[in-house]
């Protein structure tokens, strides 16, 4: 039983999707689920196990940012033996040419974060990358089920409020697609416990342009993500 999930051994499948909010956990595992039993509530963050095509599959919410995010992966992979986690949550779209309601896949995480630097003394930029199979298999999904998902990297950001919005533009020079707050924290942690990652987004507003997805949009775009994002871990 860990400190912050505070599950009983067994209770956790070894296949894990991440939303941050745990609403959106609860969210995903009644509509998704077949027949899904919360195993805890410490905190509340919320975390469920039930089936997905027959496939026992677990839904654990984990926070916003990167601390928190590191927290539940940790404790996921190391006292609950999970070998698989796709984040799956919301983004800030950067480039023109995506739009509300997209789906992206992020195969590199670029971070303002100082959490890695302090890993490696301040010595190495690490760069944390999703885990390839996963990516592939999730690209095949998306193919087959006609949604049009686009990949590329995206921005890990140590905080939602910036003063320095200019640099936005850099990072879509630089072909970033999105930002968000969890992935590099994720993709860091399961590379150094042997787990693969991988993070799933919807674009649900537009940096740039400042357009935000409704709650019915969101509804509606985040189930194209969640489906992907359960096919892609049972395969």
């Amino acid at each position: 039983m860990s400190v912050h999930i505070g599950a009983q051994p067994g209770e956790i499948a070894e296949r894990v999707l991440l939303p941050g909010d745990p609403m959106r956990a609860k969210w995903i595992a009644e509509t998704f689920l077949k027949d899904p039993v919360c195993y805890t509530e410490v905190r509340g963050m919320l975390g469920f196990t039930g089936t997905w095509q027959g496939e026992r599959v677990s839904v654990q919410g984990s926070g916003m940012g990167m601390p928190s995010a590191s927290i539940y992966s940790h404790e996921l992979i190391t006292e609950y033996g999970v070998k698989s986690l796709i984040r799956i949550g919301s983004c800030g779209a950067l480039l023109d040419d995506l739009n509300l309601g997209d789906v992206i896949a992020a195969i590199g995480s670029a971070t303002d974060s100082n959490m890695n630097r302090a890993r490696f003394d301040g010595l190495i930029d690490y760069a944390p990358v999703a885990d390839f199979g996963l990516l592939r298999t999730a690209v095949d999904v998306a193919e087959r089920r006609e949604v049009a998902m686009r990949v590329g990297p995206v921005l890990a950001a140590d905080a939602f409020y910036t003063d320095r919005p200019d640099l936005f533009d850099t990072l879509a020079d630089y072909g970033v697609l999105a930002v968000e707050m969890e992935s590099a924290a994720i993709y860091t942690t399961a590379a150094r416990f042997r787990a693969k990652a991988l993070t799933i987004l919807t674009v649900s507003d537009h940096i740039k342009r400042g357009e935000k997805m409704d709650s019915a949009q969101r509804e509606q775009g985040f189930s194209n993500m969640v489906q992907i994002g359960l096919d892609t871990v049972i395969a």
